[in-house]
Order: structure tokens, then sequence, then C-alpha cells
């Protein structure tokens, strides 16, 4: 079921996304809708080259495993 929510943004942004939507043949609704999970499904996740890269770093992976290890463990404190 389709959610209606309310955004709030500067003239300028407005415009842009007004200007994309436009270039797309969207409405701004379905522009903001298709950005959306663009951003999500693409720019969220690493490529595969960039996960092999990070495979193959002996040293990044030890560090993963310690800093899960830590957080299991509650050994972290959230900043914010």
């Amino acid at each position: 079921m389709a959610k209606t929510i309310t955004m709030r943004i500067d003239d300028i942004t407005y415009q842009l996304i007004k200007l994309a939507a436009a270039g797309e043949r969207r409405t701004i609704s379905n522009f903001i809708e298709y950005a959306t999970i663009a951003y999500l499904t693409e720019d969220s996740f690493v490529s595969d080259t960039e996960m092999v890269e990070i495979l193959e770093d002996e040293k990044l992976l030890k560090s993963i495993v310690a800093g899960n290890e830590e957080i299991q463990a509650g050994k972290y404190r959230v900043i914010g």
C-alpha cells in the first residue's frame, strides 16, 4: 500500500529535483521514489570488485572480526 510522506527542502533542491524529474519524464514524486530506490540498491552496497579487494585484505578482515567481537561483548560507545 502506498504511503504519503512530507518533505521539507529548500528552493534550490526542489528546482534540481524538478529538473531531474522532467529530464527523466517522471513526476517529482515518482522521481524521488526512483532515485531513492536506485541509491539504496546501488550506492549502499559495494561492487564485486570492491568486495574482492576487501576479502583479500587480511589486515582489514582481522580488524572487522575484532570490531564485531567487541560489539558482541558490548565494548562500544555510541557517540551522537
